[in-house]
């Protein structure tokens, strides 16, 4: 089988997807009953880290191991490509010693050059640009509480950062709606968000319009990591952005609630609505960790038979 790297969301087809959240599902399965299942014995995940990470390490790490494979940690910092070996050279050496390589780091060229030079495939474990892992997990946890999510509408409220360019990618491939408010300034940039159509996203002055009978309301951090450096004046910026009560209320009845975490209460989603009924936040974060499976298994093994 050709290597296939999963660097975007837009890398995979609307069926591969299908096969993917249907492998997570019985592979989530076989987990919450105790079943040993080890398709990656004798593989070696390598993961490189440039940014720091709790839900990317623990799901590739652990996801790795209950798959029967092992997993090793590289931090930047701690190997030559922080002493300035080039990409390209570390990616054939990397590539030669291991089976899958996740890479979790700043700029997507970065992550470019090293699936060029990879003899293994590639996942992006998040770049300024793209968090896929994220919106994988993110989506199977819709279909899990909802069904399937063609022609749904998601709400997204906040940043237009890596998250959000990746709920509409998936919303192209998938075919859904995305509703994008942003406050000034903070807007969608379609060539950044790798898009190559707008029939699939709307965006919005005011969240509460945005929101009004979406099927599933979503945001994140009002400073991503690498702009601390504009902290407050994003803190002004977003007042007006906070998922609280008053504006699920004018989503769908049974809308959902997601949040990729690390979520600051109070900031850009009030207590009551990441801790209420709606939220799906723990199930969406333990999905990481399925889907995460799914998606390894798919890379190196290709499609597989749930019997």
């Amino acid at each position: 089988m050709a290597i296939k790297h999963f660097l975007q969301f837009k890398d995979l087809t609307r069926d591969e997807f299908e096969y993917l959240f249907e492998r997570t599902r019985w592979i989530k399965q076989q987990f919450k009953s105790y079943k040993q299942y080890w398709p990656l014995v004798d593989r070696t995940l390598v993961m490189i880290f440039e940014k720091a990470s709790t839900r990317t390490r623990l799901s590739f790490e652990a996801g790795a191991q209950q798959l029967g494979g092992s997993a090793i940690y590289l931090n930047t910092r701690d190997s030559q490509l922080g002493r300035g070996e080039p990409v390209e050279d570390a990616a054939q050496v990397i590539s030669r010693m291991s089976d899958l390589v996740m890479i979790r780091t700043f700029e997507q060229e970065i992550i470019e050059r090293f699936a060029a030079n990879s003899r293994v495939p590639v996942i992006n474990g998040l770049t300024n640009e793209y968090h896929p892992c994220q919106i994988l997990a993110d989506i199977f946890t819709f279909i899990e509480h909802r069904g399937p999510i063609k022609g749904k509408t998601v709400a997204w409220i906040g940043d237009s950062n890596n998250v959000c360019n990746t709920w509409l990618q998936a919303a192209e491939v998938l075919d859904f709606n995305v509703h994008v408010s942003t406050p000034p300034g903070y807007e969608v940039e379609p060539e950044r968000a790798g898009l190559y159509g707008t029939d699939h996203y709307e965006e919005f002055s005011d969240p509460m319009e945005a929101t009004r009978d979406a099927d599933l309301v979503t945001t994140d951090v009002w400073t991503s990591m690498g702009f601390e450096a504009e902290n407050e004046e994003r803190m002004r910026d977003f007042e007006h952005w906070q998922v609280d009560a008053e504006m699920m209320a004018v989503a769908k009845p049974d809308a959902l609630f997601m949040h990729c975490l690390p979520a600051h209460r109070g900031e850009e989603v009030a207590a009551e609505v990441i801790d209420g009924p709606q939220s799906v936040v723990w199930d969406e974060a333990e999905n990481r960790l399925h889907a995460q499976k799914a998606l390894m298994e798919y890379l190196l093994l290709g499609k597989i038979s749930n019997d």
